[in-house]
C-alpha cells in the first residue's frame, strides 16, 4: 500500500509522493518561544517525531526543519513584562522547550534556525514581493509593509476562504493598510520596544512580521518546492495562508503537502496559557513518565481532538503498562531480541492510511494479547516473533521501552536501583515463605504494602516479578 496523507489545501487524502525520489523534506512550525510550553505544544512535536520514523521506517531520507520563533510581539511584552531583555526571555523558553520535546522522546530536527539569524533572508523576500507589486510600504512615514492580499488571487487558498469573508488582520496598526486584511512583512521601530528588537532596512529600522519568518527560513533550507509543510491546526489561518501567499507570489511552488494536527482542549475550549488551562510538559511529566504520555498523545490519529484530562491520562497510562508489561515478561522468559525488520501487514497498512495510529496501536494489543499466551509456556520461537513485532511496532511510534532514549532513562543511578532491587527482593522472599507456611494473611500484607508504594508483583512461572506504576491521582 502507498502512503496517502491528508492534505489541508486540497482537504483530501492524497497518495504521497515526493519531490525528489527517495528523500522527503517537511518544515513544520516551532513554537513561538514567549513562555513554557503546555501539553497542546508538544503535541504538533510528538505527531511529526512519528510522521519522521515512519518514513525513515519506510525507506526514506527525512530532512527536517522546524523554526524557532524568537523575536515576536508576545515575546517583546512577556518579557517587558518580567524586567528582562527579550532575547534572555526567548532563549529561557527555547531551552524549556528543547527539554520538553527531548524527554517525550522525540528527534531533534535535522537544523532548528532561529528567525533573528535570518533577517537578510526576510529582507530580500520582501524586497521581491514589493517589486512584484504583492506588498507595498505604508504611507505614514511608520516603516510598515504589508502584504496587499487583493492583489493576489488565490489568496484563501489554503483555508477554503474568500477575502471578504475574512476578518481584519490584528498584526500590526491599520493606519497603514490599504485594506484592514492586509498583513504585516516588517514593522517600523518605535520606542515603545528596545532598539535591540530591531534591524535596519530599505523602510526603516524595525522587525519582521511573524508570517515572513518561516516563508524565508522554509526556502532558505528545502528550496522553492518541498515535500510537506505542518503545524497545529490553528495555524492554518491566517499564519500558514500568509506563508502560500507570501512565497508563491514570489514564483516558489512551496509545499506539496500541507499536514494539520488537531487541538489539544480542555473542556472544550483550545489549550493556552492565556486561558490559563494549560498542562504545562514539566508538570505533567510530574505525575506520569514521559513515555506515557508520549502514548497518550500516539493514540489518538493526529487529525483527531485530544480533550486532556488527567482522568484519561491515567487510562492511558495503565493501557500502556499493558504493552510494557508484556515487553518485560517476553524479553525476561527469551533473553530478548532484536525489533522486527519486517512489520504485521496490518499495522503497516494502518500507517500507511494517513498516519492511523488508533489502528496501528489495535494491531499492537492484539499482538499482545496473543503473546501473553506463549510466555506462560516458555521460550519459542513463537513468542520471540511476537516479542520482535511488538518491538518492531513500538519502535515507529517512539515508544519501544528497551530502546532510545527509554533505556538509558532509569530513574536513578546504577547503585540506586540495585538497592531497590535488592530490598524489593527480600521482601518477595518473606511474602514466599509466608506463603509455604500458609500465612496468607502475612503475605497478603507484604504484597499490599508494595502496592501502596507503587510497586506491583505478578506471580509466574519463573516465579515473582515486580514493576512500577504511577500512583499519582490515584
Amino acid at each position: 500500500m502507498t502512503l496517502r496523507l491528508y492534505d489541508t489545501a486540497t482537504a483530501a487524502v492524497r497518495d504521497f509522493a515526493p519531490v525528489h525520489p527517495g528523500k522527503v523534506g517537511i518544515y513544520h512550525c516551532g513554537l513561538t518561544v514567549q513562555g513554557a510550553p503546555h501539553v497542546g505544544h508538544i503535541y504538533k512535536e510528538v505527531v511529526f517525531d512519528v510522521l519522521r520514523r515512519w518514513l525513515e521506517r519506510s525507506g526514506y531520507e527525512v530532512t527536517v526543519i522546524a523554526n524557532v520563533t524568537d523575536i515576536e510581539d508576545k515575546i517583546l511584552a512577556k518579557s517587558a513584562e518580567r524586567g528582562v531583555p527579550w532575547w534572555a526571555h526567548a532563549y529561557e523558553f527555547e531551552r524549556e522547550l528543547h527539554w520538553a520535546y527531548d524527554v517525550l522522546g522525540c528527534r531533534p530536527p535535522t537544523y532548528e534556525p532561529r528567525a533573528t539569524g535570518h533577517i537578510p533572508e526576510m529582507l530580500e523576500l520582501i524586497e521581491q514581493l514589493i517589486e512584484r507589486g504583492h506588498a507595498y510600504v505604508a504611507a505614514d512615514g511608520s516603516g510598515d509593509v504589508y502584504f496587499d492580499v487583493r492583489s493576489w488571487p488565490e489568496y484563501g487558498a489554503l483555508s477554503h476562504q474568500k477575502i471578504d469573508d475574512m476578518e481584519a488582520a490584528e498584526d500590526a496598526d491599520p493606519r497603514g493598510k490599504r485594506d484592514p486584511r492586509d498583513f504585516a512583512l516588517w514593522k517600523g521601530w518605535t520606542e515603545a520596544t528596545p532598539r535591540t528588537a530591531s534591524w535596519p532596512a530599505p523602510w526603516g529600522r524595525g522587525r519582521p512580521g511573524w508570517h515572513i519568518e518561516c516563508s524565508a527560513m522554509a526556502g532558505k533550507y528545502l528550496g522553492e518546492e518541498f515535500d510537506i509543510h505542518g503545524g497545529g491546526l490553528d495555524l492554518r489561518f491566517p499564519h500558514h495562508e500568509n506563508e502560500l501567499a507570501q512565497s508563491t507570489a514570489v514564483g516558489q511552488k512551496f509545499a506539496r503537502f500541507w499536514m494539520h494536527n488537531a487541538l489539544v482542549t480542555t473542556a472544550g475550549e483550545k489549550m493556552s496559557k492565556s486561558m490559563g488551562n494549560s498542562a504545562v510538559v514539566r508538570n505533567v511529566v510530574e505525575r506520569v513518565r514521559p513515555i506515557e504520555l508520549r502514548y497518550y498523545l500516539v493514540q489518538s490519529h493526529y487529525r483527531s481532538v485530544v480533550e486532556f484530562s488527567f482522568e484519561a491520562l491515567d487510562e492511558a497510562v495503565k493501557s500502556f503498562q499493558r504493552l510494557e508489561g508484556f515487553v518485560d515478561r517476553a524479553t525476561e522468559v527469551t533473553g530478548g531480541t532484536e525489533p522486527a525488520a519486517e512489520l504485521p501487514s496490518d499495522f503497516t497498512a494502518a500507517m500507511d492510511d494517513d498516519l492511523g495510529t488508533p489502528a496501528a496501536i489495535a494491531v499492537l494489543h492484539n499482538t499482545i494479547r496473543d503473546g501473553n499466551k506463549l510466555v506462560a509456556d516458555g521460550d519459542s520461537d513463537a513468542l520471540r516473533e511476537a516479542l520482535a513485532a511488538v518491538r518492531g511496532m513500538l519502535g515507529v511510534l517512539g515508544l519501544d521501552p528497551l530502546a532510545e532514549p527509554w533505556v538509558s532513562r532509569t530513574g536513578g543511578s546504577d547503585e540506586l536501583t540495585e538497592v531497590v532491587d535488592g530490598l524489593v527482593k527480600a521482601l518477595l522472599e518473606q511474602r514466599q515463605a509466608a506463603r509455604e507456611r500458609k500465612d496468607y494473611a502475612a503475605a497478603d500484607a507484604v504484597r499490599d504494602r508494595l502496592k501502596d508504594l507503587g510497586v506491583v508483583v505478578e506471580d509466574t512461572p519463573q516465579g515473582p516479578r515486580w514493576s512500577l506504576v504511577s500512583t499519582e491521582g490515584n
